[in-house]
C-alpha cells in the first residue's frame, strides 16, 4: 500500500487512463478519453456537490451518464474525505501546540486580565468555553481516526489474509456437522417417543423435558456481544454517496460500471435490496408475497435474539412456545459477509451468491456495512419512503443523494405513498380478525383486544361506506350506485364515523405487535384465505367447532369453512389482506390538503375499492431535501424540468438552490434528422386530437405518410400510437383497405403486446427478422414495430442501429383528462401553484405528461456515438413555441418544422440514402 492511503482510498493524483482535467482545477479519473461533454457534466456535478445544492442533470442516453456520475461524485469523496483529513491534522497540531503553551509562565495573561476586572472575567469565561468545545471536538476526531484505523486494519487483513477466509470456512463446516448432529439427536428421540406421545404430554410432565440448550458464549456471538466488535455497532456513518435507481437491473448494471472504472478496486460499495432479492432461506423465500417474507423475516429475528412476549413470561412454565429461528441469522457470519462486501465491489447476485456460500443473511450482512460503506447502491423505494429507510439504518443526514432514471420521479412518490384497498379484502380481513378475536380471547391481554376491536370497527365502517355489511358475502351483495367519488381526508373520517379513532396509534400497534403476520399464521393453520359469514353467533360457533375439531383431526386437516376465492390474472389473493389495509391506514394519517380519498363502486361490494391518492409528493421528497447535504437528479431525458421544481422543489428549497444541467448528444449534427411534420401526401393538415384522429381520411392520411417512409428508411421503423386502443383502431381499418397487405410487401409488421411476458419474445423476432433482410436482400427492407406510448417498449428498450432507422410518433399522447384522479391533481395545482406566462399550471401539467412521455419515447432510436436515425413527429401542434420548446435540447436545437409532406420526404430519402452509402463504405 502506498503511504498515506489506508484501505478504501480513492483513486488521487496517481495516473488513470484517459485521466481528465475538469475545468483545469479538479482532476477526474477515466477508464478512457472523456468526450468534452462528460468533462462538462462532471466539472458541473462536482461544483453541486461542493456547493451543497440540488442539481437536474440531463445526459442523452449513450453518452455514458453512468461513468460520468461515479467519476464525477467519487472524485469530489476523494477530495472532500482528503480535506478533512488535512482539517483534522490541523487541528490535532494546534491542541498539540497548546499544551505545550500552558506549560510556560502565564503571568502576562495574569496581569491583563486582573486590569480588566471584571470584562476580563467574560473573557476568561468566552475563552474557556470556546477551549471546551475544541477539546470536545478534538476527542471526537481522536475516537474516529482510532475507529477509522481500526477498520482500515480489518479490511487490509481480510484483503490480503487468506487464512482468515479458510478459518471462516472451517468454522462454518464445524457449525453445519454440529447441526446435523443436533438435527439427527431429535430424530432419534421422535422415533423412540413417537410423535403421539409428545403431543399428548400434560403440562406437568413436560416440565421433565429439557428445555433447548444454548451456552452463554453462543448467546454473546448471536445478539452480537462480541468485546472485540462490540464498538462496530455504535460505528459512525462516514461521508457517503447513495445511488439509487428505478429496477435491479439498472442498480445492477451501475454497479458493474462502478467495477470497471478507476474507482472499482478501492470504493467501499454495498449494494441494497429487499428482502425478497436478498433473503436466502428457502422457506422464508417460499412465502413469495413482500409483506409475508418482511414479517417472516423480522419474527425469527427476534426469536433469535430470545425475546419473550409478556404472555410467555407470566404464562412460565406452564406452556412451552416452539420457535423458529433463522439460521442464516448469525452476528459473526454477517460480520464476515460486512467485512467481504466491503473489500471487494459486489452487486445483489454476488451478494446473494456470498451469502449462501459463508450462511450469512445478505439483507442484514449488507445493512451492517452501511456505516463504512462509500457508496451504497439502493431501490428507490428504500430510499424514498421513509420507514423503509429508516428501518433499513439509512442516515441521509450531511451526504449525497443522486437519483438515476429520474424522469418518472414524481409519478414514483406518489404510486409509493399512495394506496388501494377491495371491498372483498376489508370484508375478508374483517372475518379473520373477528375468528382471531373468539379463539384466542382468554389469552390476548386487554391493549389487544382494545386495538383489535378498532381495527374491526374500522374495517366495518369502510365497507359501510361503500354501501355494503361485513357479514355478508362481498360477492352477493349488488350496489345500486355505480361511478366515482372524490372526498378530503377529514371528510372521508367523518362520513365513515372514524374521525374519534387516533389512527397514528392504530397504525403503531399494526407495526409493533405484527398482527397482519399473527392472522396470516392463524388463517395459514386452520384453512383458507378469505372468511365470510352469515352473522356473528354462526361465527363463533364455526370457530369453536374448528378448534374443537382440531382436538381430533390435528392442525393440518382442520379448515376454517368460507367462500371461494375469486383469482385475478392468475394471481392467488394474499393470505392476509389486513397487510395491504394497514398501507391504506397509514395514507389516511396524511395532511389533508395533502391527498384525496376516491370511492369506486363496481357493482358489488367485492369489485368496489377504496384508494387513497397523494396530491403533494413534495411532502415527502421534502424530507430527503432538508436531511441531505446534496442532491442530484438525473436522466436521459429530464425534460420538461419546470414540473421537478415546481412540484418537488419548491416547498422545500429556494430557487438559487437548484441547478440545471444539460449536455448535447456524443454523435455528430448529421447523424439524426427530426422533423415535424404538419400536412400529409394529400395535403390533409395533421392533427390527432381526440376528435378527429377517428375520422378514416385521418387514418388513411397517416397509412399513406407510412408507406412512403417504409420505401425509403431501411432496416427498422418504429412508430408509437398514443394508445393500445388507438393502435388496434388503426391496425383494423388498415386491414380493411388493405394497407397493411401494402406494407408488408416492403416491411414485415410487428405489434406490440399486452402482457409483458410477450415482449422479449416479440423483440426477438423483430430483430431477426431486420438482420436477416439486411444479410439477405430482397424486396423486404426490414420491419415495422407498432408500439404505444407509455408502453412496455416506451421506456428501456434500445433500438440501436438498424433496429430503429426511424421513429415516428402519431399524434401527441395527451393524458385522459376525465381520469378523477387527474381531475382532482389538476385542480390541486390550480389552487396551490402560480400561473406560468399566463397558463394555468393545470394546462401546464397536461402538456408536460404529454412531452415527457414523448421525449421518453423518441429517446428510443439514438444508443450510440455512431447511430442515426430520422425522428417524424406527425402532429402540426409539436411546431407550437410552448410544445416545440420542451423537446430535449440536442433534439431541438437539430429539428426541421416542415409544412408539406414533399419536404419532409425529400429531406428523409436524401438522410437516408447518404446514410446508407457511408454504411457500406464503411463496413467495405
Amino acid at each position: 500500500m502506498e503511504p498515506g492511503r489506508g484501505a478504501g482510498a480513492l483513486p488521487g493524483t496517481e495516473k488513470a487512463a484517459g485521466a481528465a482535467q475538469g475545468k483545469g482545477r479538479v482532476n477526474f479519473p477515466f477508464p478512457y478519453t472523456p468526450y468534452s461533454i462528460q468533462e462538462d457534466f462532471m466539472a458541473n456535478l462536482y461544483d453541486v456537490l461542493e456547493a451543497g445544492k440540488v442539481g437536474i442533470f440531463e445526459s442523452p442516453t449513450g453518452t455514458g451518464k453512468s461513468l460520468s456520475l461515479i467519476c464525477g461524485a467519487l472524485s469530489w469523496l476523494r477530495d472532500f474525505e482528503e480535506k478533512k483529513k488535512q482539517e483534522e491534522a490541523r487541528l490535532l497540531a494546534d491542541e498539540h501546540s497548546g499544551q505545550d503553551k500552558q506549560q510556560q509562565p502565564t503571568s502576562c495573561s495574569a496581569e491583563a486580565s486582573n486590569c480588566q476586572g471584571s470584562a476580563g472575567e467574560l473573557v476568561w469565561i468566552t475563552e474557556f468555553m470556546q477551549k471546551k468545545e475544541e477539546q470536545a471536538m478534538v476527542d471526537r476526531l481522536k475516537e474516529e481516526q482510532i475507529r477509522r484505523k481500526k477498520r482500515e486494519d480489518r479490511l487490509e487483513k481480510i484483503r490480503h489474509n487468506v487464512q482468515l477466509k479458510y478459518a471462516s470456512k472451517r468454522k462454518r463446516l464445524e457449525d453445519d456437522e454440529t447441526q446435523r448432529l443436533l438435527q439427527l439427536s431429535k430424530e432419534i428421540l421422535s422415533t423412540e417417543l413417537g410423535s403421539d406421545v409428545l403431543e399428548q404430554l400434560d403440562h406437568e410432565e413436560e416440565e421433565l423435558i429439557l428445555a433447548e440448550y444454548e451456552s452463554d458464549e453462543e448467546k454473546k456471538v448471536e445478539l452480537g456481544l462480541d468485546d472485540d466488535d462490540d464498538d462496530d455497532l455504535e460505528e459512525e456513518h462516514v461521508t457517503k454517496i447513495y445511488y439509487c435507481s428505478r429496477t435491479h437491473s439498472q442498480l445492477a448494471q451501475f454497479v458493474h460500471e462502478v467495477q470497471k472504472s478507476p474507482f472499482g478496486e478501492e470504493i467501499r460499495l454495498v449494494s441494497l435490496g429487499s428482502r425478497q432479492n436478498l433473503c436466502v432461506n428457502e422457506e422464508v423465500r417460499h412465502l413469495g408475497a413482500v409483506q409475508l417474507i418482511n414479517d417472516r423475516c423480522v419474527e425469527m429475528q427476534k426469536n433469535k435474539h430470545g425475546k419473550k412476549s409478556e404472555g410467555e413470561e407470566s404464562e412460565g412454565k406452564k406452556r412451552r412456545v416452539s420457535r423458529a429461528v433463522c439460521p442464516f441469522y448469525s452476528y459473526e457470519q454477517m460480520q464476515f459477509l460486512r467485512d467481504e462486501v466491503l473489500v471487494k465491489v459486489k452487486d445483489i447476485e454476488q451478494l446473494v451468491a456470498l451469502g449462501k456460500e459463508t450462511k450469512a443473511c445478505p439483507y442484514y450482512g449488507s445493512r451492517y456495512a452501511i456505516p463504512a460503506a462509500q457508496l451504497v447502491v439502493l431501490p428507490y423505494q428504500m430510499l424514498l419512503h421513509e420507514s423503509t429507510r429508516c428501518a433499513s439504518g439509512i442516515k441521509l443526514k450531511d451526504q449525497v443523494v443522486i437519483i438515476d432514471e429520474a424522469h418518472n420521479l414524481i409519478d414514483t412518490i406518489t404510486c409509493i405513498y399512495s394506496a388501494e384497498v377491495r371491498g372483498s379484502q376489508l370484508c375478508c380481513a374483517h372475518s379473520q380478525l373477528l375468528q382471531y378475536m373468539e379463539r384466542y380471547r382468554k389469552r390476548l391481554k386487554a391493549k389487544n383486544l382494545m386495538y383489535i376491536k378498532q381495527i374491526l370497527y374500522l374495517l366495518e365502517r369502510f365497507v359501510s361506506i361503500l354501501g355494503g355489511n361485513v357479514n355478508q358475502n362481498p360477492n352477493a351483495q349488488s350496489i345500486s350506485q355505480a361511478g366515482t367519488e372524490l372526498k378530503s381526508i377529514n371528510d372521508f373520517l367523518f362520513q365513515s364515523q372514524i374521525d374519534n379513532i387516533n389512527l397514528f396509534k392504530v397504525q403503531r400497534y399494526c407495526e409493533k405487535s405484527l398482527i397482519s403476520r399473527k392472522l396470516f399464521g392463524f388463517v395459514e393453520r386452520y384453512g383458507a384465505t378469505s372468511v365470510v359469514k352469515i352473522n356473528k353467533e354462526k361465527q363463533k360457533m364455526a370457530g369453536l367447532q374448528n378448534f374443537l375439531l382440531t382436538l381430533h383431526q390435528g392442525p393440518d386437516k382442520a379448515a376454517i369453512q368460507c367462500h371461494p376465492v375469486e383469482v385475478e390474472d392468475g394471481q392467488p389473493k394474499m393470505a392476509s389482506p389486513l397487510m395491504q389495509i394497514e398501507g391504506f391506514l397509514s395514507a389516511l394519517t396524511s395532511a389533508n390538503q395533502d391527498g384525496r380519498v376516491i370511492l369506486n363502486w363496481q357493482g358489488t361490494v367485492a369489485k368496489s375499492s377504496l384508494k387513497f391518492l397523494l396530491l403533494n409528493p413534495a411532502v415527502h421528497f421534502a424530507k430527503v431535501l432538508k436531511e441531505c447535504r446534496a442532491a442530484i437528479i438525473a436522466g436521459g431525458t429530464m425534460q420538461p424540468v419546470s414540473d421537478f421544481r415546481e412540484q418537488l422543489l419548491s416547498c422545500a428549497i429556494g430557487a438559487d438552490r437548484v441547478v440545471e444541467f444539460s449536455c448535447g448528444h456524443v454523435i455528430p449534427p448529421d447523424n439524426i434528422l427530426p422533423i415535424i411534420l404538419c400536412s400529409g401526401p394529400s395535403n390533409q393538415q395533421l392533427e390527432f386530437t381526440y376528435q378527429k384522429r377517428d375520422l378514416p381520411h385521418m387514418m388513411d392520411e397517416m397509412g399513406r405518410i407510412l408507406g412512403n417512409l417504409c420505401n425509403v428508411v431501411p432496416g427498422g421503423v418504429v412508430c408509437f400510437f398514443p394508445s393500445y386502443e388507438y393502435e388496434k383502431q388503426v391496425y383494423t381499418h388498415w386491414e380493411g383497405t388493405g394497407l397493411l397487405t401494402r406494407l408488408a410487401t416492403k416491411k414485415k409488421i410487428f405489434q406490440e403486446p399486452k402482457k409483458a411476458n410477450q415482449v422479449e419474445q416479440v423483440l426477438a423476432e423483430y430483430t431477426k427478422c431486420i438482420k436477416r433482410c439486411s444479410q439477405v436482400g430482397g424486396h423486404v427492407t426490414g420491419a415495422l414495430l407498432f408500439s404505444v406510448v407509455g408502453g412496455k417498449m416506451s421506456e428501456g428498450i434500445n433500438f440501436s442501429d438498424d433496429l430503429g432507422r426511424c421513429v415516428v410518433m402519431v399524434g401527441m399522447p395527451y393524458p385522459n383528462i376525465k381520469s378523477p384522479e387527474l381531475q382532482e391533481k389538476m385542480a390541486y395545482l390550480d389552487k396551490t401553484m402560480p400561473r406560468t406566462a399566463g397558463q394555468p399550471p393545470s394546462k401546464m401539467l397536461i402538456e408536460n405528461l404529454c412531452m415527457k412521455a414523448v421525449n421518453q419515447s423518441i429517446g428510443r432510436a439514438i444508443r450510440h456515438q455512431k447511430d442515426f436515425a430520422s425522428i417524424l413527429l406527425v402532429d402540426h401542434r409539436y411546431a407550437r413555441p410552448s410544445v416545440f420548446n420542451k423537446l430535449p435540447q440536442w433534439i431541438k436545437e437539430r429539428t426541421e418544422i416542415k409544412p408539406t409532406f414533399g419536404l419532409a420526404f425529400a429531406a428523409l430519402r436524401k438522410f437516408h440514402h447518404e446514410k446508407k452509402s457511408c454504411y457500406r463504405s464503411e463496413a467495405s
